[in-house]
Protein backbone atom coordinates (compact mmCIF):
# COMPACT_ATOMS: atom_id res chain seq x y z
CA UNK A 1 0.00 0.00 0.00
CA UNK A 2 1.31 3.14 -0.80
CA UNK A 3 1.63 5.85 2.14
CA UNK A 4 0.35 8.92 1.33
CA UNK A 5 1.85 12.27 0.53
CA UNK A 6 2.66 14.37 3.27
CA UNK A 7 2.21 17.40 0.70
CA UNK A 8 0.67 19.45 1.20
CA UNK A 9 2.37 20.15 4.61
CA UNK A 10 1.13 22.89 6.72
CA UNK A 11 3.46 25.92 7.71
CA UNK A 12 4.70 26.87 11.41
CA UNK A 13 1.36 29.38 11.74
CA UNK A 14 -0.93 25.95 11.11
CA UNK A 15 0.69 23.96 13.55
CA UNK A 16 -0.82 24.25 17.21
CA UNK A 17 2.55 25.41 19.77
CA UNK A 18 4.54 26.00 17.20
CA UNK A 19 6.20 29.38 16.26
CA UNK A 20 8.36 30.71 14.04
CA UNK A 21 11.54 32.66 16.02
CA UNK A 22 14.22 33.39 13.25
CA UNK A 23 15.76 32.46 10.20
CA UNK A 24 19.17 32.56 9.18
CA UNK A 25 20.63 32.51 5.99
CA UNK A 26 24.10 31.95 4.86
CA UNK A 27 27.28 31.19 2.82
CA UNK A 28 29.94 29.49 4.17
CA UNK A 29 33.74 29.30 2.88
CA UNK A 30 33.60 31.44 0.06
CA UNK A 31 36.69 32.47 -1.64
CA UNK A 32 37.57 35.42 -3.46
CA UNK A 33 41.24 37.01 -4.94
CA UNK A 34 41.13 40.52 -3.66
CA UNK A 35 43.36 43.69 -3.43
CA UNK A 36 43.96 43.66 0.13
CA UNK A 37 46.77 44.68 2.85
CA UNK A 38 48.61 47.75 4.02
CA UNK A 39 52.29 46.03 3.48
CA UNK A 40 54.39 47.29 0.84
CA UNK A 41 54.63 43.23 -0.32
CA UNK A 42 51.06 43.39 -0.43
CA UNK A 43 50.07 46.28 -2.83
CA UNK A 44 49.85 45.12 -6.59
CA UNK A 45 48.28 41.62 -5.63
CA UNK A 46 46.09 39.37 -4.97
CA UNK A 47 45.17 37.59 -1.65
CA UNK A 48 42.90 34.80 -0.79
CA UNK A 49 39.85 35.38 1.50
CA UNK A 50 37.51 32.60 2.52
CA UNK A 51 34.11 34.36 3.64
CA UNK A 52 31.78 33.44 5.68
CA UNK A 53 28.36 35.38 5.93
CA UNK A 54 25.06 35.08 8.53
CA UNK A 55 22.11 37.18 7.44
CA UNK A 56 19.98 36.94 10.68
CA UNK A 57 15.95 37.50 9.51
CA UNK A 58 12.74 38.23 10.52
CA UNK A 59 10.49 35.11 10.80
CA UNK A 60 8.09 34.64 8.29
CA UNK A 61 6.84 32.08 5.99
CA UNK A 62 9.09 31.63 2.83
CA UNK A 63 7.37 29.66 -0.25
CA UNK A 64 9.05 31.50 -2.52
CA UNK A 65 12.81 32.83 -3.31
CA UNK A 66 11.28 36.37 -3.28
CA UNK A 67 10.20 35.63 0.12
CA UNK A 68 14.15 35.11 1.61
CA UNK A 69 17.39 36.41 0.63
CA UNK A 70 19.54 34.99 -2.25
CA UNK A 71 22.32 33.42 -1.09
CA UNK A 72 23.82 34.48 -4.84
CA UNK A 73 22.99 38.64 -3.65
CA UNK A 74 26.00 37.93 -0.74
CA UNK A 75 28.19 36.54 -3.01
CA UNK A 76 27.73 39.34 -5.62
CA UNK A 77 28.00 41.79 -3.09
CA UNK A 78 31.43 40.60 -1.99
CA UNK A 79 32.64 40.33 -5.96
CA UNK A 80 31.59 44.38 -6.02
CA UNK A 81 33.79 45.08 -3.37
CA UNK A 82 36.86 43.05 -5.25
CA UNK A 83 36.20 44.88 -8.18
CA UNK A 84 36.17 47.90 -6.66
CA UNK A 85 40.03 48.02 -6.03
CA UNK A 86 42.37 47.42 -3.05
CA UNK A 87 41.43 47.27 0.52
CA UNK A 88 43.60 47.91 3.30
CA UNK A 89 42.49 45.93 6.10
CA UNK A 90 40.38 43.08 6.42
CA UNK A 91 37.90 44.59 9.03
CA UNK A 92 37.11 47.00 6.53
CA UNK A 93 36.51 44.85 3.38
CA UNK A 94 34.08 42.76 6.30
CA UNK A 95 32.34 45.81 7.29
CA UNK A 96 31.61 47.04 3.55
CA UNK A 97 30.33 43.86 2.65
CA UNK A 98 27.93 43.74 6.17
CA UNK A 99 26.73 46.85 5.14
CA UNK A 100 25.64 45.74 1.53
CA UNK A 101 24.03 43.18 3.61
CA UNK A 102 21.60 45.41 5.48
CA UNK A 103 20.65 47.83 2.70
CA UNK A 104 18.01 44.89 2.35
CA UNK A 105 15.72 45.84 5.13
CA UNK A 106 14.59 41.92 5.90
CA UNK A 107 18.01 41.66 6.77
CA UNK A 108 18.22 42.70 10.88
CA UNK A 109 21.57 41.26 11.82
CA UNK A 110 24.68 40.27 9.77
CA UNK A 111 28.02 38.56 10.80
CA UNK A 112 30.70 38.94 8.15
CA UNK A 113 33.57 36.83 9.63
CA UNK A 114 36.59 37.03 6.92
CA UNK A 115 40.14 34.54 7.03
CA UNK A 116 43.06 35.56 5.33
CA UNK A 117 45.08 32.38 4.58
CA UNK A 118 48.25 32.86 4.37
CA UNK A 119 49.20 35.84 5.77
CA UNK A 120 50.55 34.94 8.81
CA UNK A 121 52.90 32.32 8.97
CA UNK A 122 52.06 29.42 11.89
CA UNK A 123 48.92 30.40 11.63
CA UNK A 124 45.97 28.67 9.81
CA UNK A 125 44.34 31.89 8.75
CA UNK A 126 44.01 35.03 10.74
CA UNK A 127 40.79 37.37 9.88
CA UNK A 128 38.02 39.25 12.18
CA UNK A 129 34.41 38.67 12.49
CA UNK A 130 32.36 41.85 11.91
CA UNK A 131 28.61 42.04 13.72
CA UNK A 132 26.22 44.52 12.51
CA UNK A 133 22.57 44.88 13.32
CA UNK A 134 19.44 47.28 13.29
Amino acid sequence: MAASSPLPFPGADAAPGIRREGLNVFVRGLEVAAGIGVHDHELGRLQRLVIDVTLELAPAAIERLADTINYEAVVEAARVIVAEGHVGLVETFAERLALAMLADGRVRRCTVRIEKPGALDGAAAPGCEVILAR
